[in-house]
């Protein structure tokens, strides 16, 4: 269980660096673009809050006591929310800035609009992933959990007759 327990906390960092990265860029674009109706950018809006969502969740599930486990519904609500941002983001894309998984011109700091975008696509689908496999190291956990309570409940019921 030390194992679980160790992966839970990587993923939990792992989801908090990438939820954050997601926000910083997402957030910058939209400052940039604040003077302007905010219909047209609904979807770099739903992103924020997920990535929103997802940082105040791992941080809150980044202390390490068992009950970060048993949050494995919320971690696969949270990777699907996260799937929904990456295809949303991907459609928006579209070929309008070349091939979407050409990652050529994807930097954090000083590249193009078009490559913060697909460092955001990159990083929801990376947060993705890592929401979906803490839910699954949960479910492993709560499953082992139970067989283990099942075995001593039945060890210690037998009869001597």
């Amino acid at each position: 269980m030390v194992l679980a327990r160790v992966a839970s906390i990587v993923l939990r960092v792992a989801e908090l660096v990438f939820a954050t990265i997601v926000a910083g860029i997402n957030g910058d674009y939209l400052h940039q673009v604040r003077h302007t109706s905010s219909w047209s950018h609904g979807r770099f809006i739903y992103t924020e809050v997920v990535a929103g969502i997802a940082i105040f969740f791992s941080l809150i599930w980044l202390i390490p006591f068992s009950g970060t486990f048993v949050h494995w519904p919320v971690d696969i609500l949270i990777s699907f929310t996260w799937f929904a941002a990456f295809g949303l983001l991907v459609d928006y894309l579209g070929s309008s800035c070349g091939a979407v998984f050409d990652w050529n011109n994807v930097s954090i700091l000083h590249g193009d609009q078009c490559g913060k975008w697909k460092a955001v696509i990159a990083f929801s689908f990376l947060s993705a992933i890592c929401w979906l496999v803490s839910a699954l190291v949960g479910l492993i956990w709560v499953h082992d959990r139970e067989t283990r309570a099942y075995r001593r409940r039945t060890w210690r019921n037998r009869s001597y007759v």
